[in-house]
């Protein structure tokens, strides 16, 4: 893998063991466009060179053996049409960091076409540069903690040149604060379970965030049965790694008046088996990641606190695994929450809602503007939407069309299903005040209305279910090994974006 160093470019020169990237637009300037790379790069293009780009199965071009060149220039084409999307340089440069990551390459020149190519697909020119370093960035993860040999770092810096300086000065500073959130968050959703107990989780997020200026309270077995939070604590009484609630708060460093207070919820089960109604073990291989809600939160919240965004934020974390022994939580029991309403427990393989039910309760008392929970919730939602979007529960139509808006930004895609009151009769049970299994039809929407009786409805709020994305797919080119850390770009535009509306 790179450490990269991100720097912009000034006067055009070219070091050795290098690598140029330069974009053209596949439309009617493109001969002439042509001609202004020849210039710029100070070369003549062959005729079967010129040819090829201009040909309709050739994205891109490989220019090498040029004195006083780059050793290598890519001159890659990209047309924006219905299959263009804000993802596309993103996805690109994630794929080639990893086609060069055994070169023994030290430079790469990175040229940012003109915004005005593209410019009715993103809504601003310093996160459209963003995209490029994010990709660089995403596509040089990697996740050998557990591996004899580390995969060798080597320096890659990366001269970025742009129309304007001072928003590339700015993606970097914010593709570095960004990044830092998703690895943080990748990092905890790729750790194994023997390694992720339930108190391992809560000390890993109290140190790390800690460390960026946040309170971070752990409460334990103790703590949580005071606060009778027995939906946290029927999912890990299955468990000897018995189960943490953590919370988090960030306060700006600057003084603001009359501050916006978000509450970010997340789901963590570090483990899930599916207890008593134990999943088949093919169902198991990636139940590493049903914490990734958690994670999300982690994350996203360690990133607004590098950037200092200027609002209140608190995170609350329930943490279990999901585990059977002699005490583990079984079908028909009846759970009493922290809010004082009731549980049956149709399902023990629907323990996140149970969980969560505590924790969008203890958000609600902190009385916080609006609560967003995330959470690797139901296998119904991965039916509905497949693995491309996440989905969108919620009744406020402000908070869903923002975040669908950035979402389709930042290629953390959402979808919104309904949230009608009629869907309330699935999760009826005759002795208890709500059951946790709504059935088969449904599934993702059901859960969410289950949700829905733990808030405060005076309360704004989303639930994002993150089954499908958060797990490492073929989509593109930055998701295809590990687990993804969706959501964390989705929240770190969201929480910018309330602050810059507010003022």
């Amino acid at each position: 893998m790179f450490k990269l160093n991100f720097k912009p470019g000034g006067k055009l020169f070219f070091q050795k063991l290098s690598i140029a990237v330069h974009y053209i637009a596949d439309d009617k300037n493109i001969k002439n466009n042509l001609a202004v790379f020849e210039k710029k790069f100070r070369i003549k293009l062959t005729e079967l060179q010129i040819k090829n780009i201009l040909a309709k199965k050739y994205k891109q071009i490989n220019i090498t053996n040029i004195k006083g060149k780059p050793d290598q220039i890519i001159l890659h084409k990209f047309k924006t049409d219905e299959k263009f999307s804000c993802d596309y340089f993103r996805n690109h440069l994630a794929g080639l960091i990893k086609d060069i990551k055994n070169d023994e390459v030290q430079f790469l020149h990175l040229f940012i076409p003109e915004f005005s190519a593209v410019k009715k697909y993103f809504e601003e020119e310093e996160y459209y540069y963003r995209t490029f370093l994010e990709g660089l960035t995403l596509g040089n993860y990697t996740f050998d903690k557990f591996k004899k040999e580390k995969e060798k770092t080597k320096n890659l810096s990366v001269i970025i040149f742009a129309q304007y300086e001072k928003l590339i000065k700015s993606a970097i500073a914010k593709n570095n604060i960004v990044s830092e959130g998703i690895f943080f968050t990748k990092d905890l959703q790729n750790e194994p379970p023997s390694s992720l107990r339930p108190f391992e989780l809560a000390e890993i997020i109290k140190a790390k965030l800690t460390n960026a200026g946040m309170k971070v309270s752990v409460f334990d077995e103790k703590e949580i049965k005071k606060r009778n939070m027995g939906g946290l604590l029927a999912v890990g009484q299955g468990s000897n790694a018995k189960p943490r609630f953590i919370f988090i708060e960030y306060k700006p460093k600057q003084k603001t008046t009359n501050p916006m207070k978000i509450a970010l919820v997340g789901k963590g089960v570090t483990f899930d088996t599916g207890g008593y109604c134990i999943k088949p073990w093919q169902g198991m291989l990636e139940m590493k990641g049903d914490m990734s809600g958690a994670a999300v939160v982690a994350g996203s919240m360690l990133a607004a606190a590098k950037a200092n965004i200027p609002m209140e934020i608190i995170g609350v974390i329930p943490a279990a695994e999901n585990m059977i022994n002699g005490e583990a939580m079984r079908p028909s029991d009846v759970v009493k929450t922290a809010s004082g309403k009731t549980i049956e427990v149709g399902h023990t393989d629907a323990e996140g809602r149970m969980i969560l039910a505590d924790a969008l309760d203890f958000a609600s008392r902190q009385k916080p503007d609006e609560i967003i929970d995330f959470a690797t919730l139901t296998g119904a939602c991965v039916v509905a939407l497949g693995i491309n979007a996440a989905g969108l529960f919620t009744k406020n139509d402000e908070i869903a069309d923002d975040l669908f808006k950035i979402g389709m930004q930042t290629n953390d895609k959402l979808w919104r299903l309904p949230m009608w009151d009629e869907y309330n009769k699935e999760n009826e049970s005759k002795i208890a005040d709500v059951n946790n299994d709504g059935g088969r039809w449904g599934g993702a929407i059901t859960a969410a209305k289950f949700l829905e009786n733990f808030v405060d409805k005076k309360i704004p709020w989303a639930h994002i279910d993150i089954a499908g994305p958060a797990s490492a797919n073929e989509l593109t080119n930055y998701n295809k090994t590990y687990m993804t850390g969706f959501g964390v770009r989705l929240m770190f535009e969201y929480l910018s974006n309330k602050v810059n509306n507010k003022k």
